[in-house]
């Protein structure tokens, strides 16, 4: 097993290494290059204006320089390995060094700044919706496999198809419409994850002089619910059926039955035994949920105007923002092989029968 999560560890690089290269190479392809933005912000210059803003952008950012070397300067910041520069720009060396995923072309601001800001609210999003997701999906779907052919199996397996079938940006604007809208119910906040005021006010609900105060917590709950209702019911459908399958394919099997013969109790047979030898699809999917916890959901947080991943990751695809959409394909691509790998040792833990040696 070491061997071979060492093997995957250093393929890990040169996979890298291809996804890097290729999100470069279409950034560089599309109509107008890498800094095509940076001179749509120019507007109505004159032509000597314009010459003068394009050499400073490709003397700042290096766009002039052949597009090999612009990546293999990217790919040597970012590195925790390579060259370092002097404060007179000369090469000073070659060793370890803090990686540096660069400024933004279009906030001018740093990388890492700009995910450091938005990842806590993707991952709050998620981390309320993945458990949430799982935990009833799994629940539905051993029981409606236990329970196969009745009316808790049709009745769930009824209700998951009709949901999965909802799109979610229809489901998201519906939801607004009828239960934020000042016309109908009002029940919810429409967008944000917080009330302009409640920077003042108390963690949890206290009750004031001028009457009860729900304090952030529920104030963030309170505008959390349609954005976790977006994320969570397409999910239900799926990974029900799944759980369902597998539950189903495992019942029938000759372990199964001897554990019966031998006097256990169907819920024994069911979560001690069945339930275990069932879980190695769910590891499969759950293998992307690692890098979906970085990307976050685009429909959602633009439905509900929540500046999350999703959200920043679009724009700069739009801006064709080069060191914003690098660092997130190079930190996503990371993530994902990560969560590969931690799938298969999973399969190790959850099956005896599996070996890697």
């Amino acid at each position: 097993m070491v061997t071979y999560i060492v093997r995957r560890l250093l393929l890990m690089v040169p996979t890298l290494l291809a996804i890097t290269q290729r999100v470069f190479s279409v950034m560089a392809m599309a109509p107008g290059g890498i800094g095509a933005s940076l001179m749509t912000r120019g507007g109505d210059m004159r032509t000597e204006e314009r010459l003068a803003m394009q050499a400073y952008l490709n003397e700042r950012y290096g766009l002039d320089d052949p597009l090999a070397l612009q990546y293999v300067r990217w790919l040597n910041r970012v590195s925790p390995v390579g060259t370092t520069n002097a404060p007179d720009g000369s090469l000073s060396g070659f060793g370890f060094k803090v990686p540096d995923l660069g400024m933004s072309f279009v906030k001018n601001r740093p990388v890492l700044d700009l995910v450091a800001e938005a990842l806590p609210i993707t991952l709050l999003l998620n981390l309320l919706t993945v458990p949430l997701v799982f935990g009833l999906s799994i629940l539905m779907g051993v029981y409606t496999a236990r329970f196969r052919g009745q009316a808790l199996d049709v009745g769930i397996s009824t209700v998951n198809l009709a949901l999965w079938s909802i799109p979610t940006i229809w489901m998201g604007v519906m939801l607004i419409g009828l239960l934020a809208s000042e016309q109908y119910l009002k029940l919810f906040p429409t967008s944000g994850l917080a009330s302009l005021r409640s920077d003042t006010w108390t963690f949890l609900p206290v009750l004031t002089e001028a009457g009860w105060q729900h304090g952030y917590l529920l104030d963030v709950i309170w505008h959390l619910a349609l954005p976790i209702v977006c994320l969570t019911y397409g999910g239900f459908a799926f990974l029900t059926k799944l759980t369902r399958s597998a539950v189903l394919e495992n019942l029938s099997a000759d372990y199964a039955r001897t554990a019966r013969a031998k006097g256990a109790s169907d819920s024994v047979v069911l979560w001690q035994h069945v339930f275990r030898n069932s879980l190695l699809p769910l590891l499969t999917v759950a293998g992307s949920i690692l890098p979906g916890l970085l990307v976050g959901s685009v429909i959602v947080e633009t439905i509900f105007s929540i500046d999350g991943m999703g959200r920043l990751v679009v724009e700069a695809v739009q801006m064709r923002d080069r060191e914003l959409v690098l660092s997130v394909a190079l930190i996503t691509g990371l993530l994902t092989l990560l969560s590969y790998l931690l799938v298969d040792v999973g399969y190790a833990v959850a099956d005896p029968r599996v070996s890697y040696e």
